[in-house]
């Protein structure tokens, strides 16, 4: 024979469920309402974004520059300068002659020790869109402009 108590319980226990699976019910309702429509404003926005760009263009001639004028800050990773070095096939003295530094200041930045200042990190973006040639045809130039008027190149 059960113990009223413990059918009492269980009782409370089962409707105490059957509230909370009703009341958590009309929450998953609204949450997805509310995902559908952050996502169709999403949508809407990135629509605009494009007719301002698109109609910027035509006025100006040229895109409107990002957040009203203001530039999005670089981000530096030193694993990413690591691999754009390599990727360029360079050595940290010749990246360093390109950005305007030393080798050494490239290792400390690779090796997370430094970060590169605001003018260098627009260097280095600078030579993430170029390729390896003209990179090898800047460090010419470089080294030619270093040399003193009456020097040989060996």
């Amino acid at each position: 024979m059960p113990n009223i108590a413990s059918v009492l319980k269980e009782e409370i226990a089962r409707l105490a469920r059957k509230e909370m699976k009703a009341e958590t019910e009309r929450w998953k309702k609204a949450t997805a309402q509310h995902r559908t429509e952050i996502a169709a404003l999403k949508r809407r926005l990135s629509d605009f974004e494009r007719l301002v760009a698109t109609l910027g263009k035509k006025v100006t001639g040229k895109a409107p520059e990002e957040d009203g004028g203001l530039k999005k800050p670089l981000r530096f990773r030193s694993k990413g300068l690591q691999t754009l070095r390599k990727k360029l096939g360079l050595s940290a003295a010749d990246l360093g002659q390109l950005v305007g530094v030393s080798a050494q200041t490239v290792y400390h930045w690779e090796a997370g020790k430094t970060r590169p200042k605001a003018q260098q990190l627009t260097a280095i973006s600078n030579l993430r869109t170029t390729g390896k040639r003209k990179v090898k045809a800047l460090l010419t130039s470089l080294n030619e402009a270093a040399q003193p008027a009456g020097a040989e190149t060996e």
